[in-house]
């Protein structure tokens, strides 16, 4: 894959990138930081992607493991001011995006993966290195999750 090429598609997958990024850091500043250092390791690091077809789910892991150091560093520093609401993504609707944001983690990062950002149970599973089995669990014990905080927003509509 040619400089050109390889630039293309990672322009391509921004959007991606930072859906993925919103899952897991709530403060704008360090998602656009997880995002720059992403693109910014896969462009040093792009002679080690062996399959051009993986591209995708490649970046995805750099991010993912970007966004997770992100968090250490903020655990090192003494917040002052409290920090406001995880703000939506820009193309996100905010209603369905205000439940993601309310599961944990453990199910949030999955779900997005799977159902947002369409990978597969496969490729999913190899991003956030686990078994397929404990990903479809997760991906099980999410919707049921969403399904109960669903049927509680009605019954407190009614």
């Amino acid at each position: 894959m040619t400089q050109d090429e390889f630039a293309n598609r990672i322009v391509a997958m921004q959007d991606t990138l930072y859906r993925v990024s919103t899952t897991i850091l709530s403060q704008i500043c360090d998602r656009e930081d997880a995002v720059q250092a992403t693109i910014e390791k896969a462009w040093k690091k792009q002679h080690l992607l062996r399959n051009d077809d993986a591209i995708k789910a490649w970046v995805v892991r750099i991010l993912i493991n970007e966004c997770y150091s992100q968090l250490r560093l903020r655990k090192r520093e003494v917040l002052t001011d409290t920090i406001a609401e995880r703000e939506t993504a820009p193309d996100a609707a905010p209603d369905v995006y205000q439940l993601f944001t309310s599961l944990d983690e453990r199910y949030r990062l999955p779900m997005v993966l799977y159902y947002v950002e369409g990978y597969s149970v496969k490729e999913t599973a190899h991003m956030l290195k686990m078994p397929q089995g404990t990903l479809k669990s997760r991906l099980y014990r999410g919707r049921l999750l969403l399904k109960d905080t669903l049927v509680t927003l009605e019954e407190v509509c009614e």
